[in-house]
């Protein structure tokens, strides 16, 4: 479905964008649009692929005629750009909303505008019951895309969305953080070692987005079945990688951090589809009419549960361990450590 088509990814020079894009550049596809702020990220990416099929645009989400002239001639989005730290989007809530919700709104608005077959928003587990401002503004995020969904005509621009939990080793994630003290030999800061975290690979969180791109219906979300781990686990499975028994330091619960994380809520688990690997959970495309919420609503089902890092698959150390080596980024650490 990509063969001679252009891509864009908003946020590619993220964790998330250069998965995406090393994935898509083994493709046919003609081009791919790098829209993102940072221009000392796409310069050191440009130098280091080196390939005329990838494109840079500067620009940011939170204005729409920047992100509306780099959409032209774009036929599928994935849109990654994100304020995605807790701590910071705890003190700068407004800056969270600027850039997750409202430059939400314009990627989408910018999309339909420039005819855009499918747009795909990248969420995340924390959006689903949010205590942070970070989750509030991902949520929101998932809700202007499934309200705007509504408004769009049949052969429209598709919107739908993927939801992550944790992706390991991802940039700003607590895995290179854990390595970096596991080999400067100083403790582990661990604000709860009984915390449960969804694992789950980057490449896994393409093939996600790429699931999305080819079954997305309008206003769909995605979610991927993860496995996870206690944070203690994940310390004590790295440490023995490294082999290097650095103690922990228990440092409290951050602002706005949760025991556990759920994926699907249970009001989404009760019309959500199983599909397998994934769950597809159909927007409510109910019209505006009271009636319909006041006096009918929905049945649900009595006997479902939220899908969360506490009741999913859990790891045990070893398991953990092997995970970890199928990451790129753990064997490029451990070469040449002793």
């Amino acid at each position: 479905m990509f063969d001679n088509k252009v891509l864009m990814i908003t946020g590619g020079t993220g964790s998330f964008g250069n998965t995406v894009l090393n994935r898509f550049l083994n493709t046919d596809v003609k081009e791919i649009i790098v829209f993102s702020r940072d221009e000392k990220k796409q310069e050191d990416m440009r130098i280091a692929l080196n390939n005329p099929k990838v494109k840079f645009y500067i620009g940011d989400v939170r204005n729409y005629d920047s992100i509306n002239r780099a959409m032209e001639g774009v036929d599928f989005v994935f849109h990654a750009a994100a304020l995605k730290q807790v701590p910071s989007c705890e003190f700068y809530p407004m800056e969270a909303v600027r850039t997750n919700v409202l430059g939400t709104e314009n990627v989408i608005n910018a999309a339909i505008d420039n005819n855009v077959r499918r747009v795909v928003v990248l969420s995340t587990d924390k959006a689903v019951y949010p205590i942070n401002a970070m989750g509030i503004s991902k949520a929101m995020a998932e809700k202007v895309m499934i309200a705007r969904s509504r408004t769009i005509r049949e052969g429209g621009t598709v919107l739908c969305a993927t939801r992550y939990g944790n992706v390991m080793a991802s940039r700003g994630s607590v895995i290179p953080l854990f390595v970096e003290k596991i080999k400067g030999g100083t403790p582990l800061t661990v604000t709860d070692p009984k915390m449960t975290r969804f694992l789950m690979s980057l490449e896994d969180s393409v093939d996600l987005v790429l699931h999305a791109f080819e079954h997305g219906q309008q206003g769909d979300l995605f979610v991927q079945k993860a496995p996870a781990s206690t944070i203690g686990d994940l310390g004590h499975a790295l440490k023995e990688l490294f082999d290097r028994d650095v103690p922990f330091k228990i440092i409290g619960t951050r602002h706005g951090e949760k025991l556990y994380e759920s994926l699907v809520s249970r009001e989404e688990m009760a019309k959500a589809h199983d599909m397998g690997k994934y769950y597809r959970i159909p927007a409510d495309n109910r019209d505006l009419n009271y009636d319909k919420f006041i006096l009918e609503g929905q049945p649900e089902a009595n006997d479902v549960d939220d899908y969360t890092s506490h009741n999913t698959e859990q790891l045990s150390i070893p398991k953990i361990r092997e995970l970890l080596m199928t990451l790129q980024y753990i064997r490029d650490e451990l070469k040449g450590w002793s």
